[in-house]
């Protein structure tokens, strides 16, 4: 066996054990591994924070700084979590991936993608699909309110990305909206159907886009509604017909019939 090829497997054998080690790192149950994900869910809250208050920032003269750090945090992230999944094609495949991936290109190129900064919230998106985030909630108990802490982050998401895109698109023009303030003022009264009048889209294509933010603000409005007052369920996939969600007492599958045998809320 040649040096070349010693060297080789080494590098091989070093590279399987950093995907082990990522992998169990980001599902693992263990200690250690909780500590890491609760990190990791905290950076990300962090860099949720910077995410909202961009607007806001972007004349301070270390906002570039503060951009390119957070890229390359989110870039070791991605890397990681790729390294850290079975099948990767598969993995890159998936909306919230996708969304990271133009998410970080914003970061990298913060001028050309100027006018598309605003979409950078949808990463709280992304982070509420993680099941990082829902697992540690599950085994406390609180994996009911699990569509209720989603609509809410739907609701929220929504508001964030309109105020951004009502900034972008209509700020400094006849409108009426002079700031990041102005943006949001009009975007929760037009979510809300209030309508006071004093900030309005100029042109056809601002009444077009205030009735698509009615119609969508309404249906994430009814959404909250239902998983807020609509009885809690847990997630249970039934072994047989696959039916995700019952009631927490339940002890047959409603869809199919077949006895169940779901966990205690805190063991879920």
């Amino acid at each position: 066996m040649t040096d070349e090829t010693q060297t080789h497997e080494k590098l091989a054998g070093g590279f399987a054990r950093l995907r082990s080690t990522l992998r169990l790192l980001y599902h693992s149950q263990a200690p250690a591994a909780r500590r890491f994900q609760i990190a990791v869910l905290i950076v990300d809250l962090a860099i949720i924070a910077f995410f909202v208050a961009t607007p806001l920032l972007r004349e301070n003269p270390s906002f570039l700084w503060i951009d390119y750090s957070i890229a390359a945090l989110l870039g070791l992230d991605f890397i990681a979590r790729a390294l850290a999944s079975t099948d990767v094609l598969r993995w890159l495949r998936q909306l919230p991936v996708i969304v990271d991936v133009f998410i970080l290109l914003t970061l990298l190129a913060p001028t050309i993608f100027f006018n598309l900064g605003f979409l950078r919230i949808l990463r709280l998106w992304t982070l509420s699909r993680s099941a990082n985030v829902w697992r540690p909630l599950r085994q406390r108990g609180l994996g009911g309110y699990q569509d209720t802490i989603q609509a809410v982050i739907n609701l929220l998401v929504f508001l964030f990305v309109v105020t951004g895109f009502v900034y972008t698109a209509f700020a400094h023009g006849d409108s009426g909206i002079a700031g990041y303030i102005d943006a949001l003022y009009f975007t929760v009264a037009t979510v809300t159907t209030t309508g006071f009048g004093d900030i309005v889209l100029p042109g056809t294509w601002g009444k077009l886009a205030s009735i698509v933010i009615m119609i969508i603000g309404i249906s994430l409005f009814v959404r909250l509604a239902q998983s807020v007052f609509r009885p809690n369920k847990v997630h249970f996939p039934c072994p047989q017909c696959g039916l995700q969600k019952h009631d927490p007492d339940a002890v047959h599958c409603k869809a199919c019939g077949h006895v169940l045998n779901i966990p205690d809320q805190g063991h879920l």
